[in-house]
């Protein structure tokens, strides 16, 4: 039998927990795990410190002009057991999980030249497989040849009471009605752009996990990994 490593692809709406389970699936399969939403993050971030956004402009231009000098990379760190998001040289990988972040990388994600740039790395990352890959399009434009294909979806409700608990518990200020808007604003935004919006491939196998629990969600999506990898190397 041969080893052959397939590529998982798992996409979804905002807070469905992606990438836990994508973190979960790539240790125990022992595959290379890339966190597409934070690559998006941190060109937010990026233009944020620029002032590219404020509260009431985007100069999309001059952060299309930059992105040549953007340099992303993961680096692993055992001390958080999963890779870490670099922005020249610089770790960011708690700055960009910051409501103010949340607020804007919709907008950036929506612009062709970031996605066109992302979208080239995200595949070169994948060109060995043995990887598993979640975001908004991995299925449909990054990996549409991917082996394995999840499409995860939850509750608005439920998926702004996961995220309001998870920031409350790192210490930011947050109202439970301010999470929840930001969940429906950003699911109108992934679903309704013009470059690559959010939806559900074709042969993606969707997993509603508004009344599953963490270890449930992996144990269902592990079983679906662990069937195709043994169908692939048959």
């Amino acid at each position: 039998m041969t080893d052959h490593k397939i590529t998982i692809a798992i996409d979804g709406f905002s807070s469905t927990g992606k990438s836990t389970v994508a973190k979960q699936l790539a240790k125990e399969l022992s595959y290379v795990y890339v966190d597409t939403g934070a690559m998006y993050r941190a060109i937010t971030l990026y233009a944020m410190r620029k002032k590219y956004i404020t509260k009431d402009s985007f100069d999309e231009e001059s952060l299309i002009k930059d992105l040549p000098s953007l340099h992303l990379k993961f680096v692993f760190e055992a001390s958080r057991g999963f890779a870490a998001i670099y922005l020249n040289e610089e770790n960011i990988e708690d700055e960009i999980r910051t409501m103010q972040v949340s607020q804007n990388v919709s907008r950036v994600s929506a612009l062709s030249g970031v996605r066109k740039k992302l979208v080239s790395q995200q595949q070169q990352m994948g060109l060995e497989k043995g990887v598993v890959m979640d975001g908004r399009d991995i299925g449909t434009v990054v990996f549409p040849n991917a082996e394995l294909k999840i499409f995860m979806t939850a509750s608005a409700d439920e998926r702004a009471n996961r995220r309001f608990k998870e920031m409350k518990e790192k210490g930011q200020e947050v109202s439970y009605d301010e999470v929840l808007k930001n969940v429906e604003e950003r699911d109108l935004l992934d679903t309704t752009r013009e470059d690559s919006p959010l939806v559900k491939a074709e042969d993606a196998i969707e997993i509603d996990n508004s009344t599953l629990n963490i270890d449930q969600q992996f144990q269902k999506i592990l079983q679906l990994a662990k069937a195709s990898i043994e169908a692939h190397n048959k």
